[in-house]
């Protein structure tokens, strides 16, 4: 049985990663995911989560912002809105995107969209949490 299967993250900007890893970690729509090489077919939503992938080298992380992931027995294919390395996150950005999202559902105007507000702090939270996660790696 093969050790390692292909993962390749796509954007509509990028290919952001293309390797072979040991396993991926990542959180569908309806719940998390382990997949490993030789996993059955499988096509899922993913939720905006840290997606963590395990290799011969470690652990590493991607802040993912939701999408589709496709499973085949040699292949996960992942298509995002967004992902993104820890090193490649603006933390200033994102805090200040949290803040934001955070005032807007804190005091809501008449035409605030509650929905994108929340939406936009998931994706700032998850964000600080992938750097946050690396930070602590490298302690």
């Amino acid at each position: 049985m093969a050790t390692t299967i292909r993962l390749d993250i796509v954007t509509p900007d990028r290919m952001v990663y293309s390797a072979d890893v040991n396993m991926v970690i990542a959180r569908a729509t309806d719940g998390d995911l382990g997949i490993l090489p030789g996993h059955a077919p499988l096509i899922a939503g993913l939720d905006i989560w840290p997606l963590r992938i395990q290799t011969d080298e470690g652990e590493q992380q991607f802040a993912l912002c939701g999408g589709f992931i496709e499973v085949r027995p040699q292949k996960i294919t992942i298509l995002a809105s967004c992902a993104e390395l820890p090193a490649e996150i603006d933390i200033e950005r994102a805090e200040s995107a949290k803040e934001r999202a955070e005032n807007r559902l804190r005091s809501p105007l008449p035409d605030t969209d509650v929905r994108r507000a929340e939406v936009a702090l998931k994706r700032a939270m998850m964000r600080l949490k992938v750097v946050q996660s690396k930070t602590n790696l490298i302690m």
